[in-house]
Protein backbone atom coordinates (compact mmCIF):
# COMPACT_ATOMS: atom_id res chain seq x y z
CA UNK A 1 0.00 0.00 0.00
CA UNK A 2 1.35 3.38 -1.01
CA UNK A 3 0.06 6.37 0.94
CA UNK A 4 0.19 9.95 -0.27
CA UNK A 5 -0.44 12.77 2.18
CA UNK A 6 -1.25 16.27 1.01
CA UNK A 7 -2.86 19.52 2.09
CA UNK A 8 -0.17 21.01 4.25
CA UNK A 9 0.85 24.63 4.05
CA UNK A 10 1.50 27.87 5.86
CA UNK A 11 -1.41 29.23 7.88
CA UNK A 12 -1.95 31.65 10.73
CA UNK A 13 -2.91 30.70 14.25
CA UNK A 14 -6.64 30.18 14.47
CA UNK A 15 -6.98 29.10 10.84
CA UNK A 16 -8.17 25.77 9.55
CA UNK A 17 -6.55 23.24 7.25
CA UNK A 18 -7.62 19.89 5.85
CA UNK A 19 -5.11 17.15 5.21
CA UNK A 20 -5.79 14.27 2.86
CA UNK A 21 -4.25 10.83 2.56
CA UNK A 22 -4.92 8.74 -0.52
CA UNK A 23 -3.92 5.12 -0.92
CA UNK A 24 -2.82 3.53 -4.15
CA UNK A 25 -1.70 0.06 -5.08
CA UNK A 26 -4.46 -1.68 -3.21
CA UNK A 27 -7.38 -0.84 -0.97
CA UNK A 28 -6.79 -0.10 2.68
CA UNK A 29 -10.50 -0.40 3.37
CA UNK A 30 -10.02 -2.99 6.11
CA UNK A 31 -7.14 -1.19 7.85
CA UNK A 32 -6.94 1.16 10.78
CA UNK A 33 -5.66 4.49 9.51
CA UNK A 34 -3.84 7.10 11.51
CA UNK A 35 -2.19 10.49 11.49
CA UNK A 36 1.08 11.23 13.23
CA UNK A 37 3.14 14.38 13.32
CA UNK A 38 6.73 15.31 14.00
CA UNK A 39 7.35 18.83 15.26
CA UNK A 40 10.76 20.37 14.50
CA UNK A 41 13.43 18.79 16.68
CA UNK A 42 10.98 16.45 18.41
CA UNK A 43 9.86 12.86 18.25
CA UNK A 44 7.01 11.67 16.08
CA UNK A 45 3.73 11.72 17.98
CA UNK A 46 0.28 10.31 17.55
CA UNK A 47 -2.51 12.62 16.40
CA UNK A 48 -5.58 10.56 15.50
CA UNK A 49 -6.77 7.20 14.22
CA UNK A 50 -9.90 5.81 12.64
CA UNK A 51 -11.00 2.20 12.33
CA UNK A 52 -11.88 0.47 9.11
CA UNK A 53 -15.54 1.46 9.13
CA UNK A 54 -14.93 5.09 9.99
CA UNK A 55 -17.24 4.81 12.97
CA UNK A 56 -14.63 4.58 15.72
CA UNK A 57 -12.02 7.29 16.11
CA UNK A 58 -9.33 8.04 18.65
CA UNK A 59 -7.83 11.50 19.00
CA UNK A 60 -4.88 12.69 21.05
CA UNK A 61 -5.72 14.93 23.98
CA UNK A 62 -3.56 17.70 22.54
CA UNK A 63 -5.86 18.10 19.53
CA UNK A 64 -9.18 16.89 20.91
CA UNK A 65 -12.00 19.27 20.09
CA UNK A 66 -9.97 20.90 17.31
CA UNK A 67 -9.02 18.05 14.95
CA UNK A 68 -11.38 15.55 13.33
CA UNK A 69 -10.34 12.40 11.53
CA UNK A 70 -12.53 10.79 8.89
CA UNK A 71 -12.30 8.49 5.94
CA UNK A 72 -14.01 7.96 2.61
CA UNK A 73 -13.74 4.32 1.73
CA UNK A 74 -15.16 4.84 -1.72
CA UNK A 75 -12.28 7.17 -2.53
CA UNK A 76 -9.74 5.11 -0.59
CA UNK A 77 -8.93 8.27 1.34
CA UNK A 78 -8.58 9.60 4.85
CA UNK A 79 -8.77 13.18 6.07
CA UNK A 80 -7.72 15.29 9.01
CA UNK A 81 -9.73 18.47 9.52
CA UNK A 82 -7.69 20.81 11.66
CA UNK A 83 -9.42 23.83 13.18
CA UNK A 84 -8.22 26.53 15.55
CA UNK A 85 -4.62 25.78 14.67
CA UNK A 86 -1.97 26.72 17.20
CA UNK A 87 1.72 27.44 16.87
CA UNK A 88 2.48 24.11 18.51
CA UNK A 89 0.65 22.28 15.72
CA UNK A 90 3.56 23.09 13.41
CA UNK A 91 4.94 19.75 12.24
CA UNK A 92 5.34 17.33 9.38
CA UNK A 93 2.15 15.27 9.32
CA UNK A 94 2.27 11.63 8.28
CA UNK A 95 -0.53 9.26 7.43
CA UNK A 96 -0.18 5.60 8.22
CA UNK A 97 -2.03 2.32 7.87
CA UNK A 98 -2.22 -0.68 10.12
CA UNK A 99 -3.02 -3.64 7.89
CA UNK A 100 -2.20 -6.51 10.24
CA UNK A 101 -5.49 -6.30 12.08
CA UNK A 102 -8.09 -6.05 9.33
CA UNK A 103 -11.63 -5.04 10.23
CA UNK A 104 -10.63 -4.09 13.75
CA UNK A 105 -13.47 -2.50 15.69
CA UNK A 106 -10.95 -0.48 17.65
CA UNK A 107 -8.97 2.58 16.63
CA UNK A 108 -6.91 2.58 19.84
CA UNK A 109 -3.51 2.36 18.17
CA UNK A 110 -1.28 5.26 19.13
CA UNK A 111 2.21 3.85 18.74
CA UNK A 112 4.04 4.31 15.45
CA UNK A 113 5.27 0.71 15.64
CA UNK A 114 1.67 -0.48 15.35
CA UNK A 115 1.45 0.84 11.78
CA UNK A 116 3.11 -0.89 8.85
CA UNK A 117 2.60 1.51 5.95
CA UNK A 118 3.54 5.18 5.91
CA UNK A 119 3.11 8.17 3.63
CA UNK A 120 5.84 10.69 2.90
CA UNK A 121 4.54 13.50 5.11
CA UNK A 122 3.16 16.97 4.50
CA UNK A 123 4.40 20.08 6.29
CA UNK A 124 2.03 22.24 8.29
CA UNK A 125 3.40 25.55 9.50
CA UNK A 126 1.34 27.73 11.82
CA UNK A 127 2.49 31.32 12.23
CA UNK A 128 1.40 34.00 14.68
Amino acid sequence: VQLQASGGGLVQAGDSLRLSCVASGRSFGSAVMGWFRQPPGKEREFVAAVNWSGITTYVADSVKGRFTISRDKGKNAMFLQMNSLKLEDTAVYYCAARTQSPYSASAFYRRAAEYDSWGQGTLVTVSS
